[in-house]
């Protein structure tokens, strides 16, 4: 068998096509299925369960999908160090977040890179929501993409973190703590902009919950949130950290009831091999904490 193998296996088991698989990796879908039923025929097995246009995966196809993985990782570590031991300078590693996780986990993670990475440029851009930051990782203008998402299945996805979600509300402002979602249905609040893919996800949330909060303040910047906050006109949905770490005691941060919190994503294409991604990955995954020297 051929790395070049694996790597098909593993795209038809991330799209559930043998069309999506071969357009994502720029082949003939002739030359994958040539490739991975020769596999099939090697490895004695069929990996493949076909359901109409989709394809799934048999018993032993999860398992060789699983070792496939852990195989193309040790191959890009090992060639991740001959890059490294190469005279080129590194390429700028571009991650692409929300505004809001731009200021807290991601800052954090980017601080704590640079710190351990000297050598290895850095830059972050921001998008409205989630959408846009998948949206680039897929057309590969960000390497890496950090939301607060479910992973998808044409993405590899790493969970980072869960962070929660609290009411954000002027000095003052008398409620309970922890605060009721019905406690919303008519509170002043400061919300993203009408027509916006975040606006659009409040919405989904409180019809969910069955709440219909007033908007006093609409802005898709969130300098103007906080301003809004500040300036008393309403109450912001916010997380936790970035907002303690913004508003300090300048206003009161209430958790909800019933609680509700987000899973914080890191995803990347599946053929992603550049070094410094690989080393962002591995720290984000250890929580931006540096690993500790060998002895």
């Amino acid at each position: 068998m051929t790395l070049q193998q694996l790597r098909y296996l593993v795209a038809v088991a991330n799209f559930g096509t043998m069309t999506a698989a071969a357009e994502a990796l720029y082949v003939a879908q002739s030359a994958l299925s040539r490739a991975l039923k020769a596999l099939e025929h090697e490895l004695g097995a069929e990996l493949f369960v076909r359901e109409g246009r989709t394809v799934g995966l048999t018993a032993e196809g999860s398992r060789v999908v699983r070792l496939a993985r852990t195989v193309l990782d040790t191959v890009t570590a090992i060639e991740d160090i001959g890059r490294a031991a190469g005279p080129e300078s590194e390429p700028t590693l571009t991650v692409a977040t929300t505004s809001t996780l731009a200021i807290g986990h991601v800052a954090r993670l980017v601080s704590a890179f640079a710190a351990e990475h000297p050598e290895a440029p850095i830059e972050v851009t921001r998008y409205d929501g989630r959408e846009g930051v998948l949206g680039a990782v897929r057309a590969g203008t960000a390497a890496i993409g950090v939301a607060d998402a479910p992973g998808p299945g044409d993405l590899r996805t790493y969970r980072l973190a869960e962070a929660e979600v609290v009411l954000v509300s002027p000095a003052g402002t008398r409620l309970p703590d922890p605060v009721s979602w019905r406690l919303l249905d008519g509170l002043p609040m400061v919300l993203p902009g009408r027509g916006s893919e975040r606006r659009s996800q409040f919405e989904a949330m409180f019809a969910e919950m069955g709440v219909r909060p007033i908007a006093a303040c609409e802005h898709n910047d969130r300098v103007n949130w906080v301003a809004g906050v500040l300036n008393g006109e309403g109450s912001l949905l916010w997380y936790r950290d970035v907002a303690e770490d913004v508003f300090g005691d300048s206003a009161a941060v209430r958790s909800l009831d019933p609680p509700l919190r987000r899973g914080i994503m890191l995803v990347c294409r599946e053929d992603t091999r550049e070094r410094s991604a690989r080393l962002f990955i591995n720290l984000a995954r250890r929580g931006g904490v540096s690993e500790p020297d060998a002895d």
